[in-house]
């Protein structure tokens, strides 16, 4: 496959990557030097599509409102189902996009965020401002995997009955935004304690239970207005219910697909990780191979981990690279760095496949081969 830059120079670049790659050992050298070969092979890549961007956005925003209409409305059985199956699966991936707006620079697509809340954000009452700031805390490498790090957990050492329950509490996220919008955030106004409640344990979209986000009294505007929002959509929506604008059937509808699309979600999440350190302070490798792929042939990762999260490893590799472009970047790599680098370790089947792998990991209290080997002196 070409891209930009191919080329007898490009060609020499490549060979020099593939010889310093050809050692594959696992020290600090060779952490650095996966990083500054995956970007030499990917800096035309770095770069945002704002049409790409805003053309997914509507149409995912249209898929997902119009199905759940249709759905929330139809007579027909089958319609309704294959029309909820829709605005689930658009519901979900409209979603997504909130970890893209975490990366994205204002002027890397202006205005986009405003437009995905106004979409996706306030009608779920899951605005922004829950990740901004929470999600690249993450990607921090002295806090990945360690008790300061927002989304992670030791789930690999969790008993299969706690991986089950940690899936199914997701169906009851409607219930808490519903909590939070409609009752807290406008309780918080006139309670301080309830306020410094909301914003330091309620306004993060996080894993870990034990995660406290820092309690910033200069609340940026934005945020404050996204959350008078969500506050809004939740109070107007109910006043409608209640004067019977908006049939109870839209509400219940609304309820059952976000509530599967969360699950979805957490399923994903499941996969997205090894999630077997302990608590300590990890090597970037370390960090690198603890994260999965699950590229082509699968097909289903489209729709259950939309927006690049199928890429999950190579997005902590380049987190700087946009979602559209993460297929491309995967491809370049997969083909040009040699096959002892760690970077063709990271990949699973599917989702099926890689849950039944983590069921059977936690019950026989096994390491996977990946994280033993990022062990490995």
């Amino acid at each position: 496959m070409n891209f930009a830059g191919d080329g007898p120079k490009s060609e020499a670049v490549t060979t020099k990557l593939r010889r310093e790659d050809s050692v594959g050992s696992t020290t600090a050298k060779d952490e650095v030097g996966l990083v500054r070969q995956a970007h030499a092979l990917t800096a035309d890549l770095t770069t945002p599509s704002r049409a790409f961007y805003w053309a997914d956005l509507i149409l995912t925003a249209a898929a997902a409102w119009g199905g759940l209409a249709l759905s929330a409305t139809t007579r027909s059985l089958p319609v309704g189902l294959v029309a909820g199956l829709v605005s689930l699966l658009a519901l979900y991936r409209g979603l997504s996009f909130i970890h893209e707006i975490s990366h994205l620079r204002p002027r890397d697509v202006p205005g986009f965020r405003l437009g995905w809340n106004l979409l996706v954000g306030v009608p779920l009452m899951t605005p922004s401002m829950m990740y901004e700031g929470v999600h690249n805390l993450h990607h921090a490498k002295d806090r990945f995997g360690t008790p300061r790090d927002p989304e992670y957990l030791p789930l690999g050492r969790f008993s299969q009955a706690k991986l089950a329950g940690f899936a199914l509490i997701s169906l009851l996220a409607p219930l808490g935004v519903i909590l939070r919008s409609g009752v807290l955030i406008p309780l918080s106004f006139m309670l301080p304690a309830v306020r410094r409640m909301v914003k330091t344990k309620l306004s993060a979209l996080v894993i870990n239970p034990d995660f406290v986000r820092e309690d910033n009294d200069k609340t940026r505007p934005d945020w404050l207005a996204q959350e008078v929002g969500c506050w809004l959509w939740c109070w107007g929506v109910a006043a409608l219910t209640v004067a019977g604008v908006v049939p109870l059937r839209v509400v219940a509808t609304w309820f059952a697909v976000f509530s599967l699309a969360t699950f979805v979600n957490q399923l994903r999440t499941l996969v997205a990780h090894y999630w077997q350190n302990d608590g300590e302070r990890m090597s970037f490798e370390a960090q690198f191979l603890d994260s999965v792929n699950v590229p082509p042939p699968a097909l289903l990762p489209f729709l259950w981990a939309p927006v690049g999260l199928r890429y999950h490893a190579l997005h902590h590799l380049l987190p700087r690279l946009p979602y559209h472009n993460l297929g491309k970047a995967h491809r370049r790599l997969s083909r040009e760095l040699a096959a002892a680098s760690s970077y063709h370790r990271v990949e699973e089947a599917g989702l099926t496949p890689a849950l039944i792998k983590l069921f059977r990991r936690v019950k026989s209290n096994r390491v996977p081969a990946e994280v033993r080997a990022a062990r490995v002196p």
